[in-house]
């Protein structure tokens, strides 16, 4: 009778403290004022992992309150058996474009996985040892940021070998708007794989509910997928991440700019890799500076090792000045820099090179400026593309909208 009060006892304190954690991680949550990630809301997910072998696709964005995802999983007693890295690799450091090579965590002792070096996709291999799968990465909300690829490549594998997939949800900075033009099917690469426009404006978690239900997964697979959805939050809502996305990143004056500046990376022009204003600046050697009188002079760094216009002065435009709020409330993409540039480089067969009907998900977007086309004339010949995106959107939105 002793050892059997003893067990209860012991039964009831494991009780009330697994109630009391879960008590407390919903007190933390509330407490917290704006956005409440879906990897914060642990409660939420945890008894999902239970007794499972996981999988984490994540980066340096993966935290939980200041502490990465995989050590809360860790000291929560959750099985964590590899993870999965995308473009920048786990830590963030990795150059844009830089092959990233699987290796093991020097923290933990995990596998590390790279999805952004000779492979781009989880192979069965991979995948022999897990469960399930939790996905927990910071976006940006473009067509070109190649986080929703890498979640695509995922969500195809774990679908053919019945793998669920969980998707922590967190808010796109970006959000507020819809806008580009919509990607044709035979411009689809890892820059853009889906007829999404430029800016779609959905989270992360949006994004892989439509993916998965349009049939946009390679060979028509479906995924078994679960969302955490984001608390406190809806598309108008202004976010700032707490930890910058990728190295050229580095705040929000960048991540608004981003879906503008990126059509640089299809041309000549620098947008300031390798300074310590990456995508709020552009310029070039050869543009002329009496018009365009800021200058910078890229340099090779661990996050821009080999950037354009390397060791060169280059004139161009300061975008630093733009206010944030001035930046957010446009809502929609600015093709003044891009046609400013063009009109004012003195070798214009050389401005575009082949990356850029990549990014911009067509051939169209190129010819209308070498021709010179009006930008309302340019914007009209998206509409009809975004209006049909638009009402597709409206099916998967998990939080209110901006209209």
């Amino acid at each position: 009778m002793l050892l059997l009060a003893v067990f209860l006892a012991m039964l009831s304190i494991t009780f009330c403290k697994e109630s009391n954690d879960k008590v407390n991680s919903q007190k933390e949550t509330e407490s917290v004022e704006g956005p409440i990630p879906g990897a914060w809301q642990t409660n939420m997910y945890f008894p999902l992992l239970k007794d499972k072998r996981v999988a984490v696709a994540g980066n340096h964005t993966s935290e939980v309150d200041g502490v990465h995802l995989v050590d809360t999983l860790l000291s929560s007693g959750i099985n964590v058996v590899k993870v999965f890295s995308p473009e920048h690799g786990f830590r963030g450091e990795a150059a844009a474009g830089e092959h990233v090579y699987s290796e093991t965590d020097s923290k933990t002792g995990l596998p590390i996985i790279s999805l952004y070096g000779s492979r781009r996709r989880p192979n069965p291999f991979h995948l022999a040892d897990v469960d399930i799968i939790l996905f927990d990465i910071q976006d940006v909300g473009t067509r070109f940021y190649t986080y929703i690829s890498t979640m695509t490549y995922i969500m195809e594998t774990a679908a053919k070998l019945r793998i669920p997939v969980i998707i922590l949800d967190r808010p796109n900075p970006n959000g507020h708007y819809v806008d580009g033009p919509v990607l044709e099917p035979e411009f689809s690469s890892f820059v853009g794989l889906h007829p999404v426009p430029v800016v779609h404006g959905m989270t992360i978690g949006e994004y892989a509910l439509m993916i998965n239900d349009m049939g946009w997964l390679r060979d028509n697979v479906k995924c078994e997928l679960t969302i955490i959805s984001i608390k406190n939050y809806d598309h108008s809502t202004r976010y700032i991440p707490p930890v910058p996305p990728s190295p050229n990143l580095p705040n929000i004056q960048s991540i608004y700019l981003y879906p503008s500046l990126c059509f640089f990376e299809g041309t000549e022009i620098s947008i300031g890799r390798g300074t310590d204003y990456p995508f709020q600046v552009y310029g070039h050697s050869l543009l002329p500076n009496d018009i365009f009188r800021f200058s910078f002079k890229p340099e090779s760094r661990r996050e821009a090792p080999n950037p354009p216009q390397l060791n060169k002065t280059c004139f161009g435009e300061d975008l630093r000045q733009v206010s944030t709020e001035d930046l957010k409330s446009k809502n929609h993409l600015d093709l003044t820099y891009l046609i400013k540039a063009y009109e004012h480089y003195p070798e214009k067969d050389d401005f575009f090179n082949d990356f850029f009907n990549l990014l911009a998900g067509n051939s169209k977007l190129k010819k209308q400026i070498i021709n010179n086309t009006d930008i309302e004339e340019i914007r009209e010949s998206w509409q009809k593309g975004l209006k049909e995106f638009k009402e597709i959107r409206k099916r998967y939105l998990l939080y209110p909208d901006f209209e």
